[in-house]
């Protein structure tokens, strides 16, 4: 008889993308591994029994104290993984709204005082204190929206010491917010205002100084570019990734965002774990991609917010048969929390089907940063799941606004936001 401190019932289903290959690509993303009825049980923050709900009085037994939780009907999926944020930041630019209505670009919002710098200015201002509040309050507003698993990237300090100060608060936040939070280093978001005129050398800075002491602090697992014209040309983005990789750093790039700028081939070219973005990326290099097995990280509404005239290539891409992942990019730019608005956006815009929706924020988006035990339901893994009000994975993105009723991150209810 298996033993465990909390058993769910009362599932229409359980979608526990335990069945096939990690990361999923092509076809073997539409499978869920899916139990009807289902019944899930924990114990000591992992699951121990999956399965129909008319076998779990025959095979488990609650412990004293344990706690039964009614899905009500819901719908139990892994907890959702965000694999690409701007979470950490201070300040906010809704003064940039009426901008973009105007037609303005990404660049010409920067030229006006706003844009990524604005948030730079912000960041370096704000206290510790203000950065652990503002950034934890969006964790758990991700977390009650079904979130466990958050990659959070630096990049809005642009400084040595400022961009160490961001990293060393991550594992602060993770504590703060009870969420399972992977670093990106990414100091060359953009060139800092103080090397405007001498971008080459503000390179050297990050490959000489700021990248061996991440590498030694172990305070990222991941070194970020981003790859475009007006930030980094692809010479200078290989130059540091390159550095980054013989450091030990995995390798991310910001990709194609605006223009086919040559990034997706350059993560092809250094088998990085991931290209994100891609708004731009021709077909050649989208097959390139899936050719080195690097993770697509589609970030769709980020399309919305910056490159209205663009949706999120997902079909083409999972078609290429790379390996798709999703993102909020939550950001100052594009502030979005709630990996279900995600789902739904990569359905509507990205078309894709809702198990490949399901499968690109779950173990793929867990591949993309490298936590290869998120992502599925299935026994030994970390219990983290979102039971969601729906009476089928058929259903996801249908509804735009979907909140959970039960999140749970290694068997422990979230803290509300």
């Amino acid at each position: 008889m298996i033993r465990a401190e909390r058993v769910v019932v009362g599932l229409s289903e359980a979608a526990t993308l335990a069945v096939g290959p990690v990361p999923r690509v092509g076809a073997a993303m539409r499978e869920l591994g899916v139990v009807d009825a289902a019944a899930l049980a924990i114990d000591r923050g992992r699951f121990v029994w999956v399965g129909p709900e008319r076998r779990l009085h025959k095979e488990v037994r609650l412990r004293p104290g344990g706690r039964t939780i009614d899905g009500d009907g819901g719908t139990a999926v892994p907890g959702f993984v965000d694999a690409h944020t701007h979470v950490l930041f201070a300040g906010e630019r809704s003064g940039e709204l009426a901008w973009k209505a105007e037609g303005a670009s990404y660049g010409e919002i920067a030229r006006r005082g706003g844009g990524l710098f604005a948030t730079v200015r912000a960041t370096r201002a704000a206290s510790d204190a203000t950065l652990l509040t503002e950034t934890a309050a969006r964790l758990r507003r991700m977390a009650a929206a079904g979130t466990t698993s958050v990659e959070v990237k630096s990049g809005y300090a642009l400084t040595h010491d400022g961009e160490l100060r961001l990293l060393r608060l991550i594992p602060r936040l993770a504590r703060r917010s009870g969420l399972r939070l992977v670093p990106t280093y990414l100091g060359a978001h953009a060139v800092a205002p103080e090397y405007a005129a001498r971008p080459d050398a503000y390179v050297s800075s990050i490959v000489r100084r700021s990248l061996p002491a991440v590498a030694q602090g172990r305070w990222a697992r991941f070194c970020d570019v981003f790859c475009e014209p007006g930030f980094f040309s692809v010479p200078q983005a290989e130059r540091i990734l390159r550095a980054a990789q013989a450091l030990g750093l995995g390798l991310k790039l910001h990709a194609d965002e605006f223009v086919a700028s040559g990034g997706a081939r350059l993560a092809a070219r250094l088998g990085a774990r991931s290209a994100d973005h891609l708004l731009a990326s021709p077909p050649a290099d989208r097959r390139r991609l899936a050719r080195a097995g690097v993770s697509a990280v589609l970030l769709p509404l980020t399309a919305l917010a910056s490159s209205a005239s663009r949706r999120s290539p997902a079909r083409e891409l999972v078609d290429a048969g790379a390996p798709v992942a999703l993102g909020t990019d939550c950001s100052p730019n594009s502030w979005v929390e709630e990996m279900p608005t995600v789902l739904a956006a990569a359905v509507h815009a990205g078309r894709l089907t809702p198990a490949e929706a399901l499968t690109a924020a779950t173990v793929n988006a867990a591949h993309a940063i490298g936590l290869e035990s998120a992502g599925t339901i299935e026994v030994g893994r970390p219990a983290d799941l979102a039971v969601l009000p729906v009476p089928s994975a058929s259903a996801l993105g249908y509804r735009f606004h979907l909140r959970p009723t039960v999140v749970l991150r290694e068997g422990k209810p979230v803290s509300p936001p």
